[in-house]
């Protein structure tokens, strides 16, 4: 089974390169963020002529989760434990071949010092009571998608000049690793422990040619696929086409 996240940073402006890259690519499941479109009028037909079925939860010009499907989707739930029908569109889950996929967003933070950082931390911890409430460790669970943290010193280009601030605090760190002792591992670490690659480069300063990123785009599994992993990937070719987004696709398989 292949399973990719991407943040596509407005599904409309990058669908030519969503849908070159689910031809090239053939995953099963596509789990998208920032899609930044409302339900309606999100491109279904692109996407279905690939073969592809999509679950969808967006919102006009922000945030966004979809997740495209080569299978019959299952069970499609939207939102966190308590969320209410005007609460953002952050998470979106769905049962593929009897694994439970979910496509995540986390907000950003905006400051360090901002009420937005504090709420970045309670949506962690609102994820975790969900996963505490609706799965267990031994499911069949993928949690893949733009947590906007960086997990450890190779997740990011400057660990020094990095380190305390949006994306590489201390305290969004302890609150994402709440979130993996739930029983998820990080499918890319877990095959390539201590290698350098990022997920995430700014638009500015030229920082994807230089290699300034961030790796911020995770596939967590679950303990009972642990074993199963076979491959991953970031693939950084879309990043470097015309009009990308911000973002590279993270692409897992799993035996």
């Amino acid at each position: 089974m292949k399973l990719a996240t991407w943040n596509v940073n407005g599904i409309r402006a990058r669908l030519g390169g969503v849908c070159e890259w689910l031809a090239r690519h053939e995953p099963d499941v596509l789990c998208m963020q920032e899609t930044k479109v409302v339900d309606s009028d999100f491109p279904f037909e692109a996407l279905s002529e690939l073969g592809y079925s999509v679950a969808v939860a967006g919102e006009p010009g922000y945030n966004g989760v979809a997740i495209a499907s080569r299978h019959p989707l299952s069970d499609v739930r939207l939102g966190l434990h308590g969320d209410g029908p005007a609460s953002e569109r952050r998470l979106l889950a769905a049962t593929v071949l009897g694994v439970r996929c979910a496509s995540v967003y986390v907000p950003n933070g905006k400051g360090v010092a901002l009420p937005s950082f504090v709420e970045k931390l309670r949506w962690l911890e609102r994820l975790r009571l969900t996963l505490d409430v609706s799965s267990n460790p031994s499911d069949l669970l993928v949690l893949s998608g733009d947590f906007n943290v960086a997990r450890e010193e190779t997740d990011v280009f400057d660990p020094a000049a990095l380190r305390g601030q949006l994306h590489f605090h201390p305290d969004e760190q302890r609150a994402l690793a709440r979130l993996l002792d739930f029983g998820l591992v990080d499918a890319f670490r877990e095959l390539h422990p201590g290698v350098r690659r990022y997920s995430w480069w700014d638009y500015r300063g030229g920082d994807f040619q230089s290699n300034r990123g961030l790796r911020i785009d995770y596939v967590f599994v679950s303990t009972a696929l642990r074993a199963r992993l076979a491959h991953a990937e970031i693939d950084l070719t879309p990043r470097g086409a015309r009009k990308p987004s911000d973002h590279a696709p993270v692409l897992v398989e799993i035996a």
